[in-house]
């Protein structure tokens, strides 16, 4: 295929160095760049990444018996490996070979008596995979949105969600997997949110603040939409945390029926973005613009009626 012209952002192997090579210097600007020592680690192993998954493919594509096929990417695969261990000089890699059944660990769960023990035919797991990124757009043909997130949330150690609005309307369409998931499987939540234009429902942060193990904290700057993000973090233990971030608040419409779309990430796969998740959201959770949020404070109760009581004259005077 030709190179168009545009921007690039392109590994320069033999193949297109060989290729600019036949542009005619008088006539285009060629851009370069070295790569940065810091970055060389994500790019390069992104562009092994690509490699890998074409090979792979050209196996499967050149074998018509389908056990042999996967036999045969396993053994590709492992080639690979074995030659990453001989140019480290490191025998550790060696156990990184896939083993030969071509198996996937998909639950691991004690058989006794504790409060994640489960029988195998019950695990709870997400329909979509929680080790590649998926894109959610409201369509009759993938998986619901609401049901994906219950099934995320049962299947977590501890949750944080970045939500600008919660309606109670949306709230309870998940209201028991946050119970199941806070008191049966002792999990944590934590929830970001905001006052802005009313939009949250007094009723909704009270029903919140009745789960165990749940803290709250509230932004109450309503001159202010500092902020808009619509995000949950799913965190497991097992290394496979997922986050959803995109246009979907709590509320019913952008859960069910609404044309919402929702990136989701994964650990595996998009690892710097769900750090950087973490991150960020631990520098809202500690920044005191956000309040914590207790249903046993009276000044708290009255506080958040009133940020979000669209008559707060009327508010103010019956408190």
């Amino acid at each position: 295929m030709p190179l168009h012209e545009g921007i690039y952002e392109e590994i320069i192997n033999q193949k297109l160095k060989n290729e600019l090579l036949d542009v005619r210097f008088d006539s285009y600007d060629i851009g370069k760049e070295r790569l940065d020592v810091e970055e060389a680690r994500k790019v390069l192993s992104s562009y092994i990444s690509s490699v890998t998954r074409r090979a792979l493919k050209y196996v499967r594509d050149n074998e018509s018996d389908d056990q042999l096929a996967l036999i045969n990417q396993i053994q590709t695969c492992n080639e690979i490996i074995v030659t990453l261990s001989e140019k480290l000089d490191d025998q550790e890699f060696q156990s990184l070979k896939i083993a030969e059944e071509g198996e996937v660990l998909t639950s691991l769960y004690s058989k006794i008596n504790s409060i994640k023990s489960i029988k195998k035919n019950d695990v709870i797991r997400p329909i979509t995979p929680i080790s590649q990124s998926s894109l959610f757009t409201g369509s009759n043909y993938e998986p619901n949105m609401l049901g994906e997130l219950k099934r995320e949330i049962l299947s977590s150690d501890s949750i944080d969600m970045l939500v600008s609005f919660i309606k109670w309307s949306g709230l309870r369409c998940i209201i028991e997997e946050l119970k199941t998931f806070t008191e049966q499987r002792d999990g944590k939540l934590r929830v970001i949110t905001t006052s802005y234009m009313e939009a949250t429902d007094y009723k909704a942060i009270m029903e919140l603040s009745q789960l165990k193990n749940t803290e709250i904290k509230i932004s109450y700057d309503v001159d202010r939409t500092r902020l808009h993000a619509k995000a949950y973090l799913f965190k497991r233990e097992t290394g496979f945390t997922t986050a959803y971030i995109g246009s979907s608040n709590l509320s019913n419409p952008a859960l069910t029926s609404g044309l919402e779309w929702n990136i989701k990430v994964t650990e595996k796969d998009s690892f710097d973005i769900v750090r950087k998740f973490e991150a960020t959201f631990e520098s809202y959770w500690n920044d005191r613009e956000f309040k914590g949020f207790n249903r046993e404070e009276e000044e708290d109760q009255k506080r958040l009626r009133l940020a979000l009581s669209k008559d707060k004259e009327k508010i103010k005077n019956d408190i």
